[in-house]
């Protein structure tokens, strides 16, 4: 199975949450489902769902980062922090970019990722 990206909307506020989604949807298609698929299949059902609740909360750990919740390091002097951007590109230029750190926050469409709810405007279609 193969997402294959939709038309980003035209409207600014629309293409916006757009974009979050899209995010959202690749963190959990390539890091959530990427390490649940690597639990084996005989493990125990107790077992597992501890594993996935691990996995989950280790990608709400990374979403409170990027959101700019926690993920600094500061003395009187200094901070070092981490700061991600959501990237849109057409033919290889960069039309848009959202600091998610401005964003609408990535821990607020957690639980709505979870559970596969990707926003009213569709981010893919799939082939085969």
């Amino acid at each position: 199975m193969t997402y294959i990206l939709t038309e980003p909307p035209k409207d600014e506020r629309s293409k916006e949450l757009w974009l979050q989604h899209a995010a959202g949807f690749i963190i959990f298609q390539d890091m959530r489902k990427y390490a649940i698929d690597r639990i084996p299949y005989k493990q125990d059902d107790d077992i597992r769902q501890k594993i996935i609740t691990g996995i989950d909360d280790a990608i709400y750990g990374l979403m409170m980062m990027m959101d700019g919740v926690t993920g600094t390091l500061a003395n009187e002097e200094y901070l070092v922090r981490i700061e991600s951007k959501i990237l849109l590109e057409k033919n290889d230029e960069i039309i848009h970019e959202i600091n998610t750190l401005e964003g609408d926050g990535m821990c607020m469409g957690f639980h709505g990722w979870k559970e596969g709810d990707f926003g009213k405007t569709p981010i893919y279609t799939i082939t085969k």
